[in-house]
């Protein structure tokens, strides 16, 4: 058999890589994981650690404290075509390297915010586009390549990963806060975030696994063949362990499927309800008259709980059909409804622990069953891609979520009605999510292997 040419990239029989101990892709999923738990746990919990220290030297309310999470999460849905587009096209190393160094530089520039203006412009704009840019989409596109079989596993551990660093983070940041106050607590973080970004190059790979010679999941490579259930990348061409079942879509062809809007509506329901909450809860636990310290330690519990469903659901959700996939989304939705309305029945201490399990549980599972319902729905190709263009049209509701939420509280000082909201949008997500069907591709007979 003619050896392929080595400039390509590509490999003869006898030069096929050996299976390595441990996959590459596993260790993407450990760095990421860890990483992401560093970033988006500051930004999503941390500031909830000291976000009425916040709000009382810049001297404003908590709608507009919170607007700037809400310019965080509108810029990210503006920026997250262009980053998944980035991601598909380029491959995702770099993108999430710029993305860690920008937010862990914006988190140094936080100690020296005086005004509401700037800590919008550092808060929501530098490390919103930073993590949005870094560690959403593009941590999420390099697991999607690397796994298919095993991507539910895959996305729940990074998440279980996320969710250990959160219990971890939030008594930290509260010992931080009170001993050192908010501004080194963020320049502390800052520095820890940056030192993190070296790891990114080390561990994250800026192509498919096909182009170095390996298989996703980590299966192993046999002769090449030009035959069906091959996988081809360039001139490399490897026979698959197993025969691909996953059709990739194209964005525009994502664009034109009821099943991207409908996934769409539904998720921008849980962004609305996890969004605000994350951000006010601990706000909403001291104005009971618990100690920031306890507060801390109970935000802490709800992270806690989060981390089983994030990983046994990443690992259900590979043993459920893609069918049957929305159900179990939807059941997770349900969880969430029932916490809120316990709470919102009794009021009591009590009733507040059931809501913040209830919500930890639901919060930790959604997410990486969200990633891999668009993965087994529209393949790996523009995975990026369609992500990308679904966070932008949830960027409204990012922005108007946790700042109808301060003004909920500013208007009527309690949080009870923008918990109701929060429970009937959930009824509604879980509504739509139970009418979706996967998409079709009509004119393809076969995955695109270009």
């Amino acid at each position: 058999m003619k050896n392929i040419n080595k400039k390509s990239g590509s490999h003869s029989p006898a030069e096929i890589p050996k299976k390595p101990a441990i996959f590459f892709g596993w260790w993407t999923v450990l760095v990421t994981g860890i990483v992401s738990g560093l970033g988006h746990g500051f930004y999503g919990y941390g500031i909830s650690v000291f976000f009425k220290d916040l709000a009382s030297d810049l001297g404003v309310d908590r709608a507009t404290t919170s607007l700037a999470a809400g310019i965080g999460r509108l810029e990210g849905g503006i920026t997250s075509p262009l980053t998944g587009w980035l991601s598909d096209r380029y491959g995702p190393k770099w993108v999430i390297f710029t993305g860690t160094v920008l937010a862990g530089s914006g988190l140094i520039l936080m100690y020296f915010v005086k005004t509401v203006w700037s800590y919008y412009l550092v808060w929501g704009v530098l490390i919103g586009m930073g993590l949005n840019i870094g560690l959403t989409i593009s941590v999420d596109k390099s697991l999607n390549d690397w796994f298919m079989r095993k991507r539910g596993l895959a996305m729940g551990t990074k998440f279980a990963l996320i969710g250990v660093v959160g219990v971890a983070l939030v008594p930290i940041v509260t010992w931080l806060v009170s001993v050192f106050g908010w501004r080194l607590t963020c320049l502390i973080w800052g520095v820890i975030l940056l030192s993190c970004a070296p790891f990114i190059l080390l561990f994250v790979k800026q192509k498919i696994p096909e182009h170095y010679g390996l298989l996703p999941d980590g299966d192993p490579v046999s002769t090449p063949a030009e035959k069906p259930g091959t996988a081809t990348t360039g001139l490399k061409v490897m026979t698959l362990s197993y025969q691909p079942v996953e059709i990739d879509f194209s964005l525009k062809e994502a664009l034109k499927t009821s099943s991207y809007w409908m996934l769409c509506l539904a998720f921008g329901a849980q962004t609305v309800a996890v969004g605000a909450f994350n951000i006010h809860f601990i706000p909403f636990l001291t104005d009971m008259g618990i100690e920031r310290t306890v507060a801390g330690s109970m935000m802490g519990l709800m992270i806690f709980f989060s981390i089983p469903s994030r990983f046994f659901g990443g690992i259900l959700s590979d043993r459920v059909s893609k069918a049957n996939l929305k159900y179990l989304l939807a059941g997770v939705f349900l969880v969430m409804t029932l916490g809120i309305m316990v709470f919102l029945f009794s009021g009591d201490l009590f009733s507040v622990y059931i809501l913040l399990i209830c919500f930890g549980f639901s919060s930790g599972a959604s997410t990486p069953l969200l990633l891999v319902m668009t993965g087994r729905y529209f393949g790996r190709k523009a995975f990026g891609s369609i992500m990308g263009s679904s966070l932008a049209v949830r960027a409204p509701l990012s922005l108007m979520a946790p700042v109808f939420t301060g003004w909920v509280f500013d208007t009527t000082g309690s949080y009870r009605n923008a918990f109701l909201v929060f429970a009937f949008l959930s009824v509604g997500a879980t509504i739509i999510l139970c009418l979706i069907r996967p998409p079709v591709q009509s004119q393809k007979l076969g995955p695109r292997v270009d």
